[in-house]
């Protein structure tokens, strides 16, 4: 069993918290240096399980893929933890903007004569 220890010099992107050496490899994703236990072990350490809810997200024969929630709604929604290609993969998952008012096209009143 691997202990790890929470870094007070980890990052954080957008109020989530990631694991020391992870790498960005897109918009919102990193590649977690730990493989995919490890990775939640660190969340474990965390982000308490008590309050922050996890669930599975994907039912597939060699999938792993976790989600943590953020119940606080403040900076991001939640995590995504998943296993690909050999890789673990961490995406914070953004709030969702609420939608805009569509603006009404200004319309010009003609008149008659």
């Amino acid at each position: 069993m691997a202990l790890w220890t929470v870094s007070a010099g980890a990052e954080v992107i957008n109020g989530a918290q990631l694991p020391d050496g992870s790498r960005r490899v897109g918009e919102n994703r990193y590649r977690s240096p730990r493989d995919f236990d490890g990775t939640l072990e660190y969340y474990r350490a965390v982000y308490s399980t008590s309050g922050y809810p996890r669930r599975q997200i994907v039912n597939q024969p060699g999938v792993k893929a976790v989600h943590i929630t953020n119940p606080s709604g403040k900076n991001f929604a939640g995590l995504n933890i998943y296993e690909a290609n050999d890789e673990v993969r961490i995406y914070i998952v953004p709030l969702q903007q609420a939608a805009k008012p569509a603006k009404k096209p200004e319309t010009t009143k003609s008149r008659k004569k």
